[in-house]
């Protein structure tokens, strides 16, 4: 298992990120800590950055300026004017990070069991059995013990995210992003994902989350940060829900509850 320390270290440290497409600074000094055990929800309008902001946290996208590390390993550009670092490799960090997407992105001719197997057996070299025994195990988790042999087009597409879920937690992340899981999915196989979500925070996981499903975002989120134009605008407990300072996550949140 991942060693993450004590619930008072950060797992990821995001410092003063900025990332252009072009002339678009799409993020613009931005500042995020998680710490182990931590559940952290980024939420905000459309276009406001937070998917690029946990896609930096992997180095799916690679940010101009800023310092991005995990558990402690420095892996961004730095921030100007302080003296840089050793960078660590990319291979490094995604071993460390879990990441979910909107889409599932599963391999149609391998079974869920050998979707969520195969990473162990080509990246980590692990036996064949040992590698499905541990995949049946993270099925398991995610409720689809049953459903071990079944190819992703038997699958619903909850039961097809929960897959994702399961290959993402076989290789024993120090974090898991989740990037809007529930999407793509038609509203009635919305709550099966949560479900597993859910579980996985009650786990104990170091989670970040970009999601719309506000619902779940109050119920787990122990962080949660409200995302504008490119800013974490404000951050706060479960309160921020009821009692935000800021008048533009006020106005938000009026909107959509």
């Amino acid at each position: 298992m991942t060693d993450i320390g004590s619930s008072d270290d950060p797992v990821v440290e995001l410092r003063a990120i900025r990332k252009r497409f072009g002339d678009n600074e799409v993020l613009k000094g931005v500042d995020l800590l998680v710490r182990a055990g931590e559940h952290v929800v980024i939420f905000g309008p459309s276009g406001s950055g937070k998917s690029t902001l946990l896609r930096t946290i992997n180095l799916l996208e690679e940010p101009q300026e800023g310092s991005v590390r995990v558990l402690g390993k420095e892996y961004g550009p730095g921030v100007p004017g302080e003296p840089r670092s050793s960078r660590g490799r990319k291979t490094t960090l995604r071993k460390h990070v879990g990441m979910v997407f909107q889409q599932f992105n599963l391999f149609p001719h391998l079974s869920a069991i050998d979707n969520v197997s195969i990473a162990l057996r080509r990246v980590n070299k692990i036996k064949r059995q040992d590698a499905r025994d541990l995949a049946a195990h993270q099925l398991y988790r995610v409720g689809l013990l049953d459903h071990i042999a079944k190819y992703p087009g038997e699958l619903s597409g909850g039961q097809q995210q929960r897959v994702a879920i399961a290959r993402a937690l076989v290789m024993d992340p120090a974090v898991m992003l989740f990037d809007e899981p529930t999407s793509a999915l038609d509203p009635e196989l919305v709550g099966e994902v949560l479900e597993a979500m859910r579980r996985l925070a009650d786990s104990g996981m170091t989670m970040v989350v970009v999601t719309h499903e506000m619902g779940f975002a109050r119920e787990v989120g122990t962080l949660n940060a409200f995302m504008d134009e490119g800013y974490v605008v404000e951050t706060g407990g479960a309160e921020i829900y009821t009692d935000a300072t800021q008048e533009r996550t006020q106005a938000f949140i009026e909107a959509i509850l």
